[in-house]
């Protein structure tokens, strides 16, 4: 019986040269086509999209909400709408169709504006109920995206090749990048490449052992180390091996948030071109005259080449 090649989810099937397979922020370079607007999750993407998309978004449906109930409002006729002020052009009568209905979703209801028909006062009382449910919506959306916990958690720019006791190691470095504490972070790496196999490309993937898997506690830097061993796939490869096999390197760390009381993930990658070698990371925090440890996070990537032999 034939054994089964490893897969991790990213396929072993090669099909051309890949960009890479995780972007810098974490998400995997994958384009989705085929999907229909049935697969598009509202909630979902609200939740996931930037904070400034987000709030784009609440501000463009605001202003198109309005604008339809105010064009209603304005095919209704010019005694829809009661007011304390004259309507002196077809635009003052649609931009007080807009105020109105702005009042009447948010029921702040100033009293300049009034419904006056029976069928502007059918139309106000259906708007008030869009209102209620649109802004519960948007309430539990906020609430969402403001209470689920993410890890930020900042990788050096650089994998480098560096010294490791009487050998070579593949190193990197993070940091936690936001004040709350991080317990137990865990860190899984993946390398992945492309070989020749049975007269074709295929993507194969191999672990990667680690000086230390896991540290109890966060609250510095931690230089994540590969020693390059007899066993380590990186044993007797060079700079040109790595580009030849288009290799990169899959990363996922997880630990868990004392603040929310979960665990979180974090995933990054690099590539054969961001690797460096003959380097060494240098120090990202020290001690001060208080006696107090300093953390410099902007220097997690900091590194200086070494002396050719």
């Amino acid at each position: 019986m034939r054994k089964a090649t490893f897969d991790p989810g990213l396929t072993t099937q090669y099909s051309g040269p890949l960009r890479r397979a995780i972007n810098p922020d974490g998400s995997f370079n994958v384009v989705r086509r085929g999907t229909s607007w049935r697969d598009t999750h509202p909630y979902l993407h609200l939740v996931s999209i930037p904070w400034p998309q987000y709030l784009l978004t609440v501000l463009a449906a605001y202003i198109v909400v309005n604008a339809l109930f105010a064009v209603v409002y304005y095919s209704l006729g010019p005694d829809a709408i009661q007011a304390n002020f004259e309507f002196h052009t077809p635009l003052d009568r649609f931009l007080a169709g807009f105020y109105f209905s702005s009042h009447t979703l948010t029921t702040v209801g100033f009293g300049s504006l009034s419904p006056k028909s029976a069928a502007a006062n059918l139309v106000a009382a259906l708007e008030a109920l869009v209102g209620l449910l649109a802004f519960a919506v948007a309430t539990g959306v906020f609430f969402g995206r403001v209470s689920r916990p993410s890890a930020r958690i900042g990788f050096s720019d650089r994998a480098l090749i560096a010294p490791y006791q009487d050998g070579w190691s593949l190193q990197f470095r993070v940091v936690n990048r936001r004040a709350n504490s991080l317990l137990e972070p865990e860190v899984t790496i993946l390398m992945m490449t492309v070989d020749d196999v049975e007269g074709g490309a295929k993507r194969k993937y191999e672990g990667m052992k680690l000086e230390r898997e896991k540290v109890y506690f966060f609250p510095l830097t931690w230089t994540v180390v590969h020693p390059i061993d007899p066993d380590s796939p990186l044993y007797g490869k060079t700079a040109q091996d790595l580009e030849q096999s288009q290799a990169e390197f899959l990363i996922l760390v997880r630990a868990f948030d004392e603040t929310f009381g979960q665990t979180v993930h974090q995933r990054y990658s690099y590539r054969y071109d961001e690797v460096v070698w003959n380097a060494r990371f240098t120090p990202a925090f020290g001690i001060n005259e208080a006696g107090d440890m300093v953390l410099s996070v902007d220097r997690v990537g900091a590194h200086a080449r070494l002396a050719e032999d």
